[in-house]
């Protein structure tokens, strides 16, 4: 770690970082308070969404749970109703598995040493060395993307930042670098920089105030900085749904199963198609009957809808039908009205459906 710190003013880096973050930090509604079950929400809500999408359901999450034991003690569906269109949905099930055990073994208090606080589910070193930090005043780093892209132009680190020893890497350099005093305050100066000034395309070096120790703005390369291969490539699938209505004028959704992508959130009937043209309605109708023993008359062709993953893109063909068979409900099986829907956590893409069927219904 040494390469990276020789000849690098430590304190005065510390002291110019964190007098800025002190005079130009957002108001934002988990720094009210250093209550780590709050920032432990927050930071988990952050990962991979921006601040301005967030602070709405983070306000609506607290006033729902507002204390850890609230969050433990909730239905698992009620919870993922709060979370509904934050996607990546396993984060909010890993954080109540992790309050969970939080409640039953702690207390309800959070752990505050990183051998603890890191064995719960869901918990990585980011999210430990953040809640750490931030509440309890423990000097741990806390790496990010934004982190690891202020300090590869700081400190002139040109690793690729997508590899895991790469993050072990800044993490030693957050070490060396943070402040004993405050380390509240310098990790999230870091984050608020990156987000703010250091920016991933067009840094605003000239406004930033510690440029006068980024050794890439000292040799003009602070634009190609931080090294970082190119995404993996995105897999598309084409997928036909059904906006399937009965006389009672009732629509059918299910319950994904427990265990992968989207699990436990509810839908409309959806199968993956063979190929684009006439096998959409053939592909459904034979789904529906040899799933739940339903027959249909399915019928127009409604719209197209696109749904993007990290790694997956769903193109969905969307048509509506009706039922012409009698049949019962299961726990993963209901017909509902767009009242009673109201009730179930589904995805972006079926709240989108949903949307599409009520406009269907006034014609």
């Amino acid at each position: 770690m040494n390469s990276y710190t020789d000849d690098f003013s430590i304190l005065d880096f510390q002291r110019d970082l964190v007098d800025w973050y002190k005079m130009n930090q957002r108001d934002l509604p988990w720094r009210a308070d250093q209550d780590p079950y709050k920032v432990w929400v927050s930071e988990i809500m952050l990962q991979q969404t921006r601040v301005d999408t967030v602070i709405p359901y983070f306000n609506r999450f607290l006033s729902l749970f507002p204390t850890l034991g609230a969050l433990a003690e909730a239905d698992e569906e009620k919870v993922l109703k709060a979370w509904e269109g934050l996607g990546y949905y396993s984060r909010v099930r890993n954080l109540q598995t992790a309050v969970k055990e939080v409640a039953e073994q702690y207390g309800g208090k959070v752990p505050d040493t990183p051998e603890e606080i890191s064995k719960l589910k869901g918990v990585g070193p980011y999210t430990a060395g953040a809640i750490l930090s931030i509440a309890y005043g423990v000097p741990e780093p806390a790496v990010d993307g934004n982190v690891m892209r202020v300090l590869s132009r700081i400190l002139l680190i040109e690793e690729d930042i997508g590899k895991a020893k790469t993050r072990t890497l800044f993490e030693k350099a957050v070490r060396e670098l943070i402040s004993k005093e405050d380390p509240s305050s310098f990790n999230q100066a870091m984050m608020e920089l990156g987000a703010l000034i250091c920016t991933p395309k067009s840094p605003a070096c000239l406004i930033c105030p510690v440029h006068e120790h980024c050794r890439a703005f000292d040799q003009g390369r602070q634009r190609e900085l931080p090294v970082k291969e190119k995404k993996t490539k995105v897999r598309h699938v084409d997928m036909a749904a059904l906006i399937l209505r009965r006389a009672d004028g009732k629509y059918l959704i299910h319950k994904r199963p427990k265990e992968g992508l989207l699990a436990n959130l509810w839908e409309f009937p959806n199968v993956p198609v063979r190929k684009r043209g006439q096998s959409e309605i053939e592909d459904l109708t034979v789904f529906l009957d040899a799933e739940w023993g339903i027959t249909a008359e399915i019928g127009d062709h409604i719209s197209n809808l696109e749904h993007v993953f990290s790694h997956l893109k769903w193109d969905i063909q969307l048509f509506e039908g009706q039922c012409t068979t009698e049949t019962g409900e299961k726990d993963d099986l209901k017909w509902v009205t767009f009242e009673e829907m109201e009730a179930f956590p589904f995805p972006v893409s079926h709240q989108k459906i949903i949307k599409l069927a009520k406009e269907v219904a006034v014609l």
